[in-house]
């Protein structure tokens, strides 16, 4: 059969959208003072209905690659449960909106209407849970984001963020060692990535206390020119591991330099004007990713 579990994140907003509008036409028409409400309400309805049936169809289809990721099975079934509760009670929901619509020829639609504002109530707090699931499934299980496509470089920058995260997380738990590692293993992995070594040169004079290692891994790095967020950050660390190892004429060259680059730049200024006079008192600040 068709697989369209590539397009789930895109029916399923839909679904909710469709749904949950047509369930609030719905409580406004049954207040009987927008009459205009009640056929958008079964219309949204309707269609809403036509998305949720896709949008399960589209989940089930997705959940295969998902859930052959470990540790996250309960969290995939969990969603897919709800899902398909989510699905049923929006399929009832739809049917009391046809059965209004054939009864409404005789007169007697109000308690389908009813009906259908009860049913609406326990669709939207279906939706909500569902969703709910669905995005804890992809934050904080990582459930689609960058497999969903299947496509090498999506798994690639889903293990670069992997590793950067968790090199932070052990950086602020005092495991230093662990987080030099994975900074590593993101260089070995991505050499051609500037943002990637810049960050390994920076783990390297840091976490590994070695700022020849770090000035060797900078020599080799080419930054864009557009990339000047990253062109200043990869002065300013060159500057930080020159001036560890003493090399003052160093550092302020390295700094006039920067600031030729920047010349707006208070922070090289200021530096350039301390390393003038020898009273540099600056250690290395460990700065964010790009």
């Amino acid at each position: 059969m068709l697989d369209i579990g590539y397009f789930h994140p895109l029916v399923i907003h839909f679904a909710i959208g469709l749904s949950l509008m047509g369930i609030l036409f719905r409580g406004i028409s049954l207040t009987g003072r927008f009459p205009s409400t009640g056929p958008a309400a079964a219309t949204l309805i309707l269609l809403g209905a036509v998305a949720v049936i896709v949008a399960a169809w589209s989940g089930e289809d997705a959940h295969v690659a998902v859930e052959a990721t470990p540790g996250i099975a309960a969290a995939v079934h969990a969603h897919q449960t709800w899902g398909e509760r989510t699905r049923n009670i929006v399929l009832l929901l739809a049917s009391a909106e046809i059965l209004a619509l054939v009864l409404a020829r005789r007169g007697r639609a109000r308690p389908a209407l009813l009906a259908s504002g009860i049913l609406g109530l326990a669709s939207a707090l279906c939706i909500m849970q569902t969703g709910k699931l669905g995005g804890e499934l992809v934050y904080a299980h990582a459930g689609g984001v960058g497999i969903r496509s299947g496509e090498p470089e999506d798994v690639k920058r889903l293990l670069l963020a992997g590793l950067y995260h968790q090199a932070q997380l052990d950086e602020q738990t005092g495991r230093s060692a662990d987080a030099a590692a994975l900074i590593e293993l993101a260089a070995q992995r991505f050499p051609t990535e500037a943002a990637v070594q810049i960050l390994a040169a920076e783990s390297l004079l840091l976490d590994r206390r070695d700022p020849r290692a770090a000035l060797a891994v900078l020599g080799n790095v080419e930054v864009p020119e557009t990339e000047r967020r990253l062109r200043f950050r990869h002065g300013w660390l060159m500057a930080d591991a020159l001036e560890t190892l003493g090399q003052t004429d160093a550092v302020r060259f390295t700094l006039q330099k920067l600031q030729t680059e920047f010349p707006d730049s208070e922070r090289v200024r200021r530096r350039l004007a301390q390393s003038s006079k020898n009273v540099q008192t600056q250690s290395p600040v460990r700065h964010n990713a790009s």
